[in-house]
């Protein structure tokens, strides 16, 4: 368990009240159980994990005229082509089938 994990489980003072179906609450409760964390760590856990994935995309980043011109140049620019890519180029997806 991380320790802010930790850290937050010692300061809890809010309650989070969800209804789930029978199916859903038996599907938490086993993936808790599997984790050997309280239903509630689990779901505060997980819940915590996807609201910190959903949020990093939507940060506001400022930027000035001259760093956003900077920056968009930088994107237009090619790659470089280098061995280890056209390797890897090269190589069968691992997520087509194999014909």
């Amino acid at each position: 368990m991380s320790t802010h994990s930790v850290r937050a489980k010692s300061a809890r003072s809010e309650r989070i009240s969800v209804r789930a179906t029978p199916r859903q609450e038996q599907l938490l409760r086993r993936a808790a159980e599997a984790t050997d964390r309280s239903m509630t760590d689990f779901i505060l856990e997980s819940a915590s994990v996807e609201a910190e994935r959903v949020l990093a995309d939507r940060r506001w980043f400022v930027a000035d005229d001259a760093q956003w011109a900077e920056f968009t140049r930088l994107l237009e620019l090619p790659l470089e082509s280098t061995d280890k890519l056209r390797e890897l180029a090269r190589r069968p997806s691992p997520f087509m089938p194999n014909e």
